[in-house]
């Protein structure tokens, strides 16, 4: 069924793209008038539907659907919203409320699952990667602006909301589920030491401050003996991108750490200074599906820099700056006008960050049709983890070498989700 979903999503977008936006770049090399006939074709194709589909189509919602699927194709994290929408919008980020606790894309045509914050009512139900919000209290969120389905979410403390979900995995039927809103907090940094002096931190969110919090345990493990340190950035994907370079410097005493650029945008280099370097020992990160923005600029940093070998799961990929462009009668379209980019130049926003090991999460449940509360695996039966103590003891050659041997994983399945292109 995705295979359909995405195929059709895909191909009419594609087409859009070329109807509406690829006459930008033609205009470059062709007179404006080969410009507009693409969008004379749109025009037609529109005019077509509504003479001579099989019944009177709703209009609106083609065109709302052809502009969403657009949007889509060029950035799974835009949205459009209608005047109305655009005032709810604001009005919802000014005012504190409660929240499910889930960070959202596209995928598929639907409002999908980067990840949800640990601890929050979502996570607490098992709500992960790649899941699809079907509809949010009723309303479907085929062709929904992502920016409004977070408004959906989002409401007072004690509320409730109804969603609709598809498994990320598997073929059953959607399900229903009732979270309640609350404040969510974000979780804290944790660290506890491992055998062999390995010193393990585990950073689930990189808000302001997180990276003068990881100074602080990165103290409390050395002065209990680590000589060894193991960067777990898995589930991390809210915060700040600035957090992440402020992270990375952490590590780096040299180097280019990332770069922000745009068509509008002008270039901004971020790199590594000594004075801030706290940590010079040996080094794994570890990263899964939903490591996203500014986990993401961290783990690409120091990956590409040979400070660190990254252990885990093709990241995310969310790292843009975006903001509100509005429109003639306010209504607005909220885009990426910027990219942050690897050291290596890769868009992150488009490539994820790829392992230099790659190994799949196996939790329990993991495959599950049902939605249930997702287990929080012990160190030694964490899979990944153990892969970046392996690395850490003997080395990324024998480890990949070892890995190579078991027939019962495939590289390639971890590398298929997510994938949002």
């Amino acid at each position: 069924m995705y295979k359909l979903i995405r195929n059709f999503v895909l191909a009419f977008s594609s087409s859009l793209v070329v109807f509406l936006l690829l006459g930008a770049g033609l205009g470059r090399d062709r007179s404006s008038q080969d410009v507009y006939k693409h969008f004379e074709v749109f025009s037609e194709v529109l005019s077509r539907i509504k003479s001579e589909y099989v019944e009177e189509p709703d209009m609106k919602g083609v065109t709302l659907g052809a502009l969403n699927g657009m949007l889509e194709a060029l950035d799974p994290f835009a949205s459009y919203l209608s005047k109305e929408q655009f005032e709810q919008y604001q009005q919802g980020i000014k005012e504190a409320r409660g929240d499910v606790g889930l960070l959202l894309s596209r995928r598929f045509g639907y409002v999908s699952v980067v990840d949800s914050i640990p601890g929050s009512p979502a996570d607490r139900v098992g709500l992960r990667t790649g899941d699809l919000l079907e509809s949010i209290n009723g309303v479907g969120t085929r062709d929904m602006p992502l920016a409004y389905a977070e408004l959906l979410l989002r409401g007072e403390p004690g509320s409730s909301v109804k969603l609709t979900v598809l498994r990320v995995r598997g073929s059953a039927e959607p399900q229903e589920i009732q979270l309640t809103r609350e404040a969510v907090q974000l979780p804290p940094v944790k660290s506890e030491m491992l055998e062999g002096n390995i010193g393990w931190i585990r950073v689930r969110s990189l808000e302001k401050g997180k990276s003068a919090e990881v100074v602080k345990h990165i103290e409390q493990l050395r002065a209990q003996g680590a000589q060894k340190l193991i960067l777990d950035l898995r589930r991390s994907a809210a915060g700040d991108v600035e957090e992440g370079i402020a992270l990375a410097d952490l590590f780096l005493d040299e180097g280019l750490i990332t770069y922000v650029e745009g068509q509008k945008y002008k270039r901004k280099d971020y790199r590594a200074s000594p004075q801030k370097t706290v940590w010079k020992g040996p080094l794994v990160v570890v990263i899964d599906r939903g490591t996203a923005r500014g986990a993401e600029i961290a783990a690409a940093a120091l990956l590409e820099n040979k400070r660190a070998e990254v252990v885990g799961e093709r990241s995310y990929g969310d790292a843009a700056v975006r903001q509100a462009v509005l429109l003639e009668g306010g209504a607005a379209v909220i885009l990426s006008v910027a990219k942050y980019y690897s050291p290596k130049g890769k868009a992150v926003q488009d490539t994820g960050v790829i392992p230099s090991l790659v190994e799949i999460a196996q939790l329990p449940g993991e495959d599950d049709e049902v939605i249930r509360p997702r287990p929080e695996p012990s160190a030694k039966e964490d899979n990944i983890l153990q892969k970046a103590i392996e690395v850490l003891t003997k080395g990324v050659e024998q480890a990949r070498a070892r890995r190579r041997n078991n027939p019962a994983v495939s590289e390639d399945d971890s590398l298929a989700l997510p994938d949002h292109e």
